[in-house]
């Protein structure tokens, strides 16, 4: 028995950490596109709202294809799919890296708008795709951990887990903002590019004509000395994404008994026992996911959650170089700070789940959204703050922002049972990325229009709602297994 449960716990680990690596490599082949931004605006004047737009559709793809993955995940093996999804983000990342020359060939020109447009709507194209095959990557892991992961370890333990996020999202920053510094074609002799990014820049930042000659030259010729630099930022990263796929395929299992391990204790469900009911799995779904009011107010919450985090995550580098004065490869690791700190919050509100509301994740929700919402506040409203404070205080916003962000996954699992958990997770995907979709377009017209004052004005209140929803889920229960008992055996009496 013992033995037995020690091949447990290292497969378990096993689990975890092999599926965390595969998970942070997904954002690594997702979160570059931040980073290469600002070096597009430069070189091709394409502006914020372009980007936003961009952004908001691929976000709701993303979110459409969790969604529907969800479902699809529950009869296959969730490491082929995981492996395949991560093998169509590599090819569109490629075709990414080589959009400037796929726009040469359809428009037979390197510059003016009908270039400009051409990469423009090739870039989205591609954005989709990689945003759709994304949604390849979670469902796959919300349905195999719940299978390792006891209930009232799941906050723990899935938190860890949950730092892949901000792991691939840290890699990816890093790595991108050293490619934007150190690759790249030496430019700045031609005086024809170094007067076009100049003018790219000064019709894209706010207050460009009120700064000194010498930081506009200075901020032109960072970008004209590693012209195209951004192109890597997609080709090296799909590179990686390839390997991550064959990783998964060697490394992964699906349950603890396709390597002969008993089911997990305290995770039954009765469900074995409608298996030959027709529209038992239908039904049982429709009872856990759709008629549960608690993954309804998660996922609901889950749209305020990632405004916060998509506007930060997405804008961050855009933002520190164009309103605080960085340099990209300054605003990369000002990010990445965020990244770290949302590792430390990410694995503290897990344990504080589990340790202090008992499993009970939703009342931790709502002291992050609280934290977030203060340190943002701090960091939008008081003037003048020294950079190194600045950056520190945006840090913080991503110790409290990340608790949220993995909490609510680890809630619906725990509500919809392993049963129903990738589909329950899907639900709340799709909602949270309808709020990276308003998020990207609000901040990329809010930033044109208003100023980036204002767009952390918008977080604040943002932030608020989604802790008033917290907040109404005070009494909601730990977990849904009594319900799915309940349920099952109802069902199989009716048989």
């Amino acid at each position: 028995m013992g033995k037995n449960k020690n091949n447990f716990k290292a497969w378990q680990w096993h689990t975890i950490i092999v599926s965390m690596i595969v998970y942070a490599i997904y954002y690594f082949v997702r979160k570059n596109f931040s980073i290469a931004m600002p070096g597009l605006t430069a070189e091709y004047g394409i502006s914020n709202t372009s980007f936003g737009v961009i952004i908001a559709i691929g976000s709701l793809i993303y979110g459409l294809s969790r969604f529907l993955n969800g479902f699809v995940v529950e009869r296959v093996s969730t490491k082929v799919f995981m492996a395949v999804g991560l093998l169509l983000c590599a090819a569109a990342n490629f075709c990414f890296g080589f959009g400037v020359d796929l726009s040469y060939l359809i428009t037979g020109v390197h510059e003016g708008p009908q270039f400009v447009n051409t990469l423009v709507l090739i870039m989205g194209v591609t954005i989709i795709l990689n945003q759709y095959f994304q949604g390849c990557g979670y469902p796959p892991c919300a349905r195999m951990l719940p299978q390792w992961i006891a209930p009232n370890e799941l906050a723990t333990k899935m938190s860890i887990w949950n730092t892949s996020h901000s792991i691939g999202a840290f890699s990816a920053v890093v790595v991108c903002g050293m490619i934007m510094t150190k690759m790249g074609t030496d430019m700045t002799g031609d005086s024809e590019v170094v007067a076009r990014i100049s003018a790219n820049l000064a019709a894209s930042i706010k207050g460009w004509d009120s700064m000194n000659a010498a930081d506009q030259m200075e901020k032109v010729l960072s970008y004209a000395g590693h012209y195209g630099a951004w192109k890597m930022c997609f080709i090296i990263p799909g590179m990686v994404a390839v390997c991550g796929a064959i990783l998964c395929l060697w490394a992964l299992k699906d349950t603890p008994q396709s390597v002969g391990l008993p089911e997990l204790e305290g995770t039954h469900t009765g469900k074995e026992a409608t298996a030959g009911k027709k529209g038992a799995h239908k039904a049982f779904l429709s009872h856990m996911v759709f008629r549960n009011k608690w993954i309804w107010m998660l996922s609901f919450a889950n749209v305020f959650v990632y405004v916060l985090r998509m506007g930060v995550l997405d804008w961050g580098p855009k933002f520190l170089t164009e309103d605080r004065g960085m340099n990209i490869n300054s605003a990369a690791w000002s990010v990445a700070v965020f990244e770290l700190t949302a590792i430390v919050g990410t694995i503290f509100a897990g344990w504080a789940s589990d340790h202090i509301f008992k499993g009970k994740s939703h009342r931790m929700c709502l002291f992050s959204m609280v934290g977030a919402v203060v340190f943002l506040g701090i960091f939008a409203l008081v003037p003048g703050l020294p950079l190194i404070v600045s950056t520190l205080v945006l840090a913080l916003s991503g110790f409290c922002i990340y608790g949220p962000q993995a909490l609510i996954g680890i809630g619906a699992a725990n509500q919809a049972t392993k049963e129903a958990s990738a589909t329950a997770n899907g639900l709340a995907g799709i909602c949270g990325y309808v709020g990276s979709a308003l998020s990207a377009l609000g901040v990329g017209l809010i930033a044109d229009n208003f100023g980036w004052t204002w767009v952390f004005i918008t977080f604040i209140g943002v932030g608020l709602v989604g802790a008033i929803i917290f907040l109404l889920m005070w009494n909601a229960p730990r977990d849904g297994y009594d319900r799915a008992r309940e349920f099952t055996s109802k069902l199989s009496e009716n048989e």
